[in-house]
């Protein structure tokens, strides 16, 4: 029986409640699990305030300010976890950006600085977490990230991200195998595509979506809740012999050649 009881999990990337953050933190909730949750912070609060109250009926035991851009942030972030829970067992990895203008029109023209920024906020960051993550994982631990389609196939306007989520992929499988012997499996999502505030930055993302809905097999797209079962079942010991992969949650869009 999936039972994530006693588990402490960290959970970034919630925006609002259409992010798929918000759906795994949910489903872990849901399970057992104690979380913290993390926000980026901005000069008036505005993300604080509305991310705190869509988290209130999850009772989260940690509630921390953490941009990934920020190291002094991020050693603030694991420092608490530390001091208040001792241990860590799941990393839930919900972070992307890319400038509004790099995702759309010719790939050939993405800005250097634009390339520089997806990459650090969407890939790296994982590999930073992941490190700071792994002293805390005493007792073995789960960390999951969110990949998509286009970072293994072109998908129109998706650009600078499918560059982004390449990388992020092989970055699973490169700490899998880094932290495996201290039973810490890593793993990642793809999940379809959903509405969210990132994915609205991406031109053309309806007609992605409408696309999706007429051609895999199940006939529609996929909701938060249902990639946040996924998370759930790899962050649980169901999953105990899964590492380094990458599980599409996408109606089965995946398998389909045309």
């Amino acid at each position: 029986m999936l039972n994530l009881a006693g588990k402490n999990a960290l959970v970034t990337g919630i925006a609002n409640n259409r992010s798929i953050a918000w759906g795994i933190a949910q489903q872990l909730h849901s399970w057992g699990a104690n979380l913290g949750i993390t926000y980026l912070p901005d000069d008036r609060g505005k993300m604080e305030k509305k991310v705190a109250e869509l988290v209130e009926p999850l009772s989260p035991s940690l509630f921390l300010p953490c941009n990934v851009e920020n190291d002094e942030q991020i050693e603030s972030t694991f420092n608490t976890i530390t001091e208040k829970w001792g241990k860590l067992d799941i990393l839930i990895h919900c972070l992307a950006f890319a400038n509004k203008e790099d995702l759309t029109g010719n790939f050939s023209q993405t800005s250097r600085p634009g390339f520089n920024k997806a990459l650090e906020v969407s890939t790296y960051s994982l590999i930073q977490l992941a490190g700071a993550a792994k002293p805390l994982m005493t007792e073995g631990g789960s960390i999951i990230t969110l990949t998509y389609l286009g970072g293994v196939k072109v998908i129109p306007n998706y650009n600078v991200m499918g560059i982004a989520k390449a990388g992020l992929e092989m970055s699973v499988r490169y700490l899998a195998s880094e932290l495996g012997p201290q039973n810490i499996r890593v793993n990642a999502i793809s999940a379809g595509p959903i509405r969210t505030l990132a994915s609205s930055a991406v031109g053309g993302i309806l007609d992605m979506i409408h696309h999706v809905e007429q051609v895999a097999p199940l006939r529609r797209t996929v909701t938060q809740l249902e990639v946040g079962n996924a998370a759930a079942f790899l962050c649980s010991d169901l999953a105990s012999g899964i590492t380094g992969q990458v599980l599409y949650v996408d109606a089965g869009y995946e398998i389909m050649g045309m």
